[in-house]
């Protein structure tokens, strides 16, 4: 074989000024497909965090049967009562792979400052809980102000879109306006403990966080819209479905009827962003592919018309035809490591630059500016060289075969 690898090497060193223009197209697809892949690997980490703790979705929602279709317009009917709440609690504590059980009531209305008026949407909470689900990314979105406690019953938090609308801020009185589940009005004071960018500017002007013993006054209802889990281990799609199929057999076994959503089936964001990004990387990756195969096979077969006559001498000194086939592939398998280490040097430059500039951008739909990342992704970096390769080798089999099928005479 190291025969084999000395006479390809040299070769690709006698038409070094081809070799090199392939090895070139190779490095900068392998750089641009380990970039892309790196911000991918990145942004899917980020969006999942938002997901589960940005969003306080959890890892799991568990709603009563009917819920997401029906509960809109009965809203009563398909709550959870304090005694099933305590039940399916009980039961998922139990659970050694749950960290946090916690109760979510949903409330909507008029909020007003006293003069001006304008619509909200609050999630009810318990705060104890959502300071473990949310750990510290209020913080890193400009909250201002105090957490929520239930020491502070009517305490709430707001949007800063929202906060600047009414002219409120930190300690300032409103008045919370909604209906009841039996159709009545209701009207309670809230005092605004703190203010925070949603960071998305479809809820900045529109979200409050409340107490979830304050929302079940609003609503004069006792118990609680749905549980939100936290796994100790689910921030991978594919974990948390599994547990939300285990959680599901478990519950209905004991008589619950109840559909359980993952962090992935609720964020709607999240589905849209990954599947943006998901039909770029294909984009990207087909151009890659077809500039690498058509640049390996261009390289190959020049190489085949100018050494016919090499090619010719070969088999007649006893070369056989798989022989022809093994030095083709192998120069191809040597530009195909030769590219993807040079692609290896583009990306940890860019790598490199990027974790020293730091640069910022606002995606779609936020209202935050986030930083640029690019993940180390040891084994994505990894299988992009082993698909280099098998990719350079099938590419330079083609000419490979062409002139192993060569007449010794015609050579």
């Amino acid at each position: 074989m190291l025969m084999w690898l000395t006479i390809s090497f040299r070769n690709i060193v006698k038409n070094s000024r081809r070799s090199l223009t392939t090895i070139l197209a190779i490095a900068l697809g392998f750089g641009a497909v380990a970039i892309f892949q790196g911000y991918v690997h990145s942004t899917y980490q980020g969006l999942t965090r938002a997901a589960i703790h940005g969003e306080g979705l959890a890892h799991l929602t568990i709603f009563k049967k009917g819920f997401l279709t029906q509960g809109k317009l009965y809203p009563e009917k398909y709550q959870f009562r304090r005694e099933e709440v305590e039940k399916i609690t009980g039961i998922m504590r139990k659970d050694p792979e749950v960290e946090l059980v916690s109760r979510r009531l949903s409330v909507s209305g008029l909020v007003s400052n006293g003069k001006n008026s304008t619509i909200f949407i609050a999630e009810g909470l318990v705060p104890e809980d959502d300071a473990v689900i949310r750990g510290d990314v209020m913080k890193g979105r400009g909250f201002s102000g105090t957490f929520l406690t239930d020491r502070d019953r009517t305490g709430v938090v707001v949007g800063s879109d929202l906060a600047t609308m009414l002219s409120l801020k930190q300690g300032d009185d409103a008045v919370i306006v909604t209906n009841t589940y039996s159709g009545m009005a209701n009207a309670l004071d809230a005092k605004v403990l703190g203010i925070y960018n949603t960071g998305a500017s479809a809820t900045n002007d529109k979200l409050m966080l409340m107490t979830l013993r304050h929302a079940q006054d609003l609503l004069d209802f006792q118990g609680a819209e749905r549980l939100v889990v936290l796994l100790k281990n689910g921030n991978t799609e594919k974990a948390a479905t599994a547990k939300a199929e285990a959680v599901g057999r478990e519950l209905a076994a004991a008589g619950f009827e109840v559909e359980i959503k993952t962090w992935a089936e609720l964020s709607v964001f999240y589905k849209q962003v990954k599947n943006m990004f998901d039909m770029i990387f294909f984009f990207i990756f087909s151009i890659v592919l077809v500039i690498v195969v058509m640049s390996v096979i261009n390289t190959m077969s020049m190489a085949v018309v100018e050494r016919t006559r090499e090619i010719g001498t070969m088999r007649a000194l006893g070369l056989k035809q798989h022989g022809i086939k093994l030095l083709f592939t192998t120069e191809g398998m040597l530009l195909g490591l030769l590219g993807s280490l040079l692609g290896a040097v583009v990306f940890f430059s860019v790598y490199f630059l990027i974790m020293m500039t730091n640069p910022t951008y606002v995606p779609p739909a936020s209202s935050n500016p986030v930083p640029l990342r690019v993940d180390l992704v040891w084994q994505a970096l990894g299988r992009n060289v082993i698909f280099m390769l098998a990719l350079s080798m099938i590419a330079a089999f083609v000419p490979a075969r062409k002139s192993a099928r060569m007449s010794i005479v015609d050579a």
